[in-house]
């Protein structure tokens, strides 16, 4: 029952740890995206539409990716080229992402998916307990684990990563110093929306192959608490992601345990430990004030 429950975990932390990589990323470069949402659900019906279309989930996956860079190309024309208001910009896709997703998916509801099957890795598979758990993993699991590795590798050991730092601490001094700041942001929200819409992938291929209205469930506000939650550090959001995705799958064995809390009360757990951990953070100022990226959320106007 420990090693289901764990598999169970496992598969709802995935989506937040992606999602909340991308916009850690995005938020290092100084840009607030708060259209997470919008670009999850994007990918989502992006993901199982094209597998439903070809027949194969690899191409669903690369569909959702798609759709969350094009998405969020539309938030960095917006914003970065526009200088449109950065909070209300991401507001507005997700709105609107939202309301797009119920569209385009309204053929494809009731549909059975096509669930992206598990990669068993020769011989490690084997291994008692660890191997079902780490070495029998669909491909999006094992690239939300490269991405963590690959991410703390780029900010903090790479050139460009030091970079997109500086750029996050003061894009005016960045500038002056030759940095090209729209560039780097441009890239840097695409790279979140990409992995928006992977982790929206997840959830339609893996997590429930198949597609229901708005069943990202708010997992993409939850993805921007985590990234302050992890102090904008990616080992840190990794653990954090297995904690809330440990709460989010929690409250489904409580009720399949019986235990007489009211339904409602288990399901509102994990924006309620969102909410708590968000209130902890505000106490610890001294750490959030040195680890926030100082440009975050300000816009980039070079002078002509």
């Amino acid at each position: 029952m420990l090693e289901a429950i764990l598999l169970t975990v496992i598969t709802a932390a995935t989506p937040l740890v992606i999602a909340a990589l991308g916009e850690l990323v995005t938020e290092r470069s100084g840009v607030l995206n708060l259209g997470v949402e919008g670009m999850m659900i994007m990918g989502a019906v992006s993901a199982f539409a094209a597998t439903q279309i070809t027949g194969s989930p690899y191409i669903g996956v690369l569909a959702g990716i798609a759709a969350g860079s094009a998405f969020s190309l539309l938030f960095g024309f917006l914003t970065l080229t526009l200088v449109a208001n950065q909070v209300a910009t991401g507001l507005a896709l997700t709105i609107l992402g939202l309301g797009l997703s119920g569209q385009l998916g309204e053929s494809f509801v009731g549909q059975p998916g096509i669930k992206l099957q598990p990669i068993v890795v020769p011989l490690l598979s084997d291994i008692p307990f660890l191997g079902r758990l780490l070495f029998q993993q669909d491909l999006i699991f094992y690239l939300s684990i490269a991405l963590v590795v690959g991410i703390h590798w780029f900010l903090f050991k790479s050139r460009t990563g030091l970079k997109m730092r500086a750029i996050g601490d003061n894009h005016a001094s960045a500038h002056a110093l030759g940095i090209n700041v729209i560039r780097t942001r441009y890239l840097a929200v695409m790279f979140g929306g990409a992995c928006a819409g992977l982790a929206g992938a997840q959830l339609s291929l893996v997590y429930t192959p198949q597609w229901v209205e708005n069943m990202t469930a708010g997992r993409g506000w939850i993805a921007l608490a985590l990234v302050v939650f992890a102090s904008w550090r990616p080992l840190r959001l990794l653990a954090g992601g297995y904690l809330f995705g440990a709460v989010s799958i929690g409250q489904l064995h409580a009720q399949a345990f019986g235990i007489g809390i009211p339904s409602q009360v288990l399901s509102a757990l994990p924006y309620v430990a969102t909410i708590v951990v968000l209130i902890i953070i505000s106490h610890n100022r001294r750490t959030t004030l040195v680890n926030t990226p100082a440009s975050l959320g300000k816009p980039f106007v070079p002078e002509r």
